[in-house]
């Protein structure tokens, strides 16, 4: 085992400063040096950073990826930088990503897969060569706080500085981590490449980008793309290797947010929350007076018989669009401060960065991702560039908020007291309601979520589809499996979280107007914790348990001041019989077309829905007021 690690580091010893040699040798594992010298020999970098997590290594990354021209030191505010991505290479990309499998081996229908094989020889054949002259920069990640149950290690190689940069703001470091996990220590691999890049620095060939996810060997490989949902591993893509780990070994890997909501007399309950991008998740966990654990990915676990999480990044990757200081007072603050920020994708005039929805006009010309910008400027194919692409983005650390959870760090992770779902439903769920059981909230709201496609993945926008728990782009595993999986962990707790359905979308019947203003989600919040304490009365609906007026008119005085109406109760909260039924048509559909493997309690969950709706429908008609229901 010796011979074989120091033939490995023989072998990268040419490419590397005597300090980074020492580095590297300070970890034992021969797996990390065959991984590097493999990756280095594949792509054949020039020189090899190895980065140790260290002041000056820090220093040194962030340094460079301004040198290089990755990231651009022109904004006023000190700390703050901002990166542009190409034009055709502004989110994730569907098409590109794809689970590689064996052959003779197929995931569910719902995943893009390929032919494992094939899949290695394509990537491996784009990424030969693709570090001609540049340095590749070696970073080591803890996912999840370290000295952890919680704790999963990661280790990527990238050639960009800023991706390098991105994982300083956004993870845990994981050098140390790596130096006393010893020799047999497992570890998630990602290699990135961001190719052929022009003068601006910008990927060129998006046409041959690929997202490849070796769940046989826990790799990634990533190539000609720098958008960091697609170049930093350790987002959803590692994410999709998690859930397969997790799925094996009994516990939960989440597309969740991690909040602390208070109550009364000094209470704090911590809730998770699952919504698929641009849905409301991050403007949910950094509701003002609350606090933030975490906004993107959570880890849970049975502790003690209780569900206990924690947020795996330590940063946030954040949707900048329609920030501003009315309805995201925390995250604009920071925004507008001093601090370590790297903006992507926004408008830069002055000094100043902008973007959509920001609360104020914005400059008529600036720079932005399609280079010198002006109004009415066209892109190739004659359509009007904006002046910040809609998926434009922050990367900043969660201590940087003033309301950043206490326990973010803590080994044994929060105990959950409720679990939210949520997606883009115009037309059926009502904005917030509790489950009847587990098994109702699971499979009712968390695998029935639906929403519609949205600007943070690439291709047509306001496409209505299922998104299983919000998960439905990452799942490694059946999607049955998964099911099963949510069910059984909930039943094995003596203590089981209170799950909730929520909406934030629902539109007015025939007009389509918004029923609910963004800050209305605040109030939502706020009832659930109540419910959760059995502190608040509640309806009994086919769908589940709504508020009252009474609850929710104190509520939205207490929270807003506001003065909460009996008219936007009723519109908000009536039961719209047949979009209902018909939302579990479709629902029903897409588990008998494209997942084998369902389990059959989900049918039967919601054949008791659609009974329930049907015995209300036939008693009060297609529209039904919460009144009614509250008079039963």
């Amino acid at each position: 085992m010796v011979l074989v690690m120091n033939a490995y580091l023989e072998a990268l010893q040419p490419k590397l400063s005597l300090s980074d040699y020492q580095k590297l040798s300070a970890i034992d594992n021969p797996n990390v040096h065959e991984f590097i010298a493999k990756a280095s020999d594949l792509c054949h970098a020039e020189r090899i950073f190895i980065c140790s997590d260290s002041a000056q290594d820090i220093k040194n990354v962030r340094k460079q990826a301004i040198a290089v021209g990755e990231e651009k030191a022109i904004l006023t505010l000190p700390g703050h930088t901002v990166h542009f991505d190409g034009e055709n290479d502004q989110g994730r990309d569907r098409q590109a990503t794809k689970y590689l499998v064996p052959r003779g081996i197929s995931l569910s229908k719902a995943l893009n897969q390929m032919d494992r094989q094939e899949g290695l020889t394509e990537v491996r054949g784009l990424l030969r060569d693709s570090m001609q002259g540049k340095t590749m920069i070696v970073r080591f990640i803890s996912l999840g706080p370290p000295n952890s149950v919680f704790t999963i290690l990661g280790l990527q190689c990238t050639d960009s500085w800023y991706v390098a940069h991105s994982e300083d703001l956004l993870y845990r470091p994981g050098y140390e981590e790596f130096v006393k996990a010893g020799p047999k220590s497992d570890f998630l691999r990602v290699l990135h490449s961001a190719g052929k890049l022009n003068e601006d620095m910008v990927s060129v060939e998006y046409d041959k980008k690929c997202i490849y996810i070796d769940h046989m060997d826990n790799t990634i490989y990533s190539v000609n793309t720098q958008y960091a949902g697609n170049s930093v591993g350790f987002k959803k893509l590692a994410f999709r290797l998690a859930i397969r780990k997790a799925s094996s070994e009994g516990w939960l890997a989440e597309h969740m947010l991690l909040m602390g909501v208070h109550g009364p007399n000094g209470r704090k309950t911590y809730f998770a929350g699952a919504f698929p991008s641009a849905c409301g998740k991050t403007s949910t966990a950094m509701l003002p007076g609350e606090t933030i654990l975490g906004d993107d990915i959570a880890y849970i676990r049975d502790i003690d018989s209780s569900a206990r999480a924690v947020n795996v990044e330590a940063g946030i990757f954040g949707i900048i669009q329609d920030v501003n200081p009315k309805d995201d007072v925390t995250i604009y603050k920071v925004l507008t401060s001093l601090g370590e920020i790297i903006f992507s994708n926004v408008l830069v005039k002055d000094g100043k960065p902008y973007w959509l929805g920001m609360g104020k006009e914005l400059p008529k010309e600036g720079l932005n991702f399609s280079g010198a910008w002006y109004e009415g400027k066209k892109d190739e194919n004659g359509n009007d560039v904006p002046p910040a692409h809609k998926n434009a983005r922050y990367a900043v650390a969660l201590k940087a908020l003033e309301n950043c959870d206490p326990e973010l760090d803590n080994p044994n992770g929060v105990e959950l007291g409720g679990i939210m779902y949520g997606g883009r439903d115009a037309k059926a769920y009502v904005p917030v309601q509790q489950s009847f059981s587990w098994e109702h909230g699971i499979i009712a709201y968390g695998a029935s979520l639906e929403t519609e496609t949205t600007f943070a993945t690439i291709g047509k926008e306001g496409v209505p589809e299922i998104n299983m728990m919000s998960i439905q782009d990452f799942i490694s595993i059946p999607l049955g499996k998964n099911v099963h999986n949510n069910l059984d962990f909930g039943r094995k707790l003596k203590k089981q979280p209170v799950v909730f359905g929520v909406n934030y979308f629902l539109r007015e019947v025939g007009n389509g107007q918004y029923l609910n203003s963004p800050r209305d989600k605040h109030v939502w919040v706020k009832w659930m914790e109540l419910r959760v304490h059995n502190e608040v009365e509640a309806i009994e609906t086919p769908t589940g348990y709504i508020p009252k007026y009474e609850d929710l008119h104190r509520l939205f005085k207490q929270v807003l001041g506001k003065n909460y109406s009996k008219e936007d109760y009723i519109k908000q909260f009536t039961i719209r019989v047949p979009e209902n039924l018909a939302k579990i048509e479709r629902v029903q559909r897409f588990y008998q077309e494209n997942v084998t493997d369902t389990p059959l309690e989900l049918f039967g969950v919601l054949y008791l829905q659609r009974q329930r709706l049907l015995s209300a429908k036939e008693k009060y008609g297609d529209y039904i007021s919460p009144e009614k229901f509250e008079k039963q």
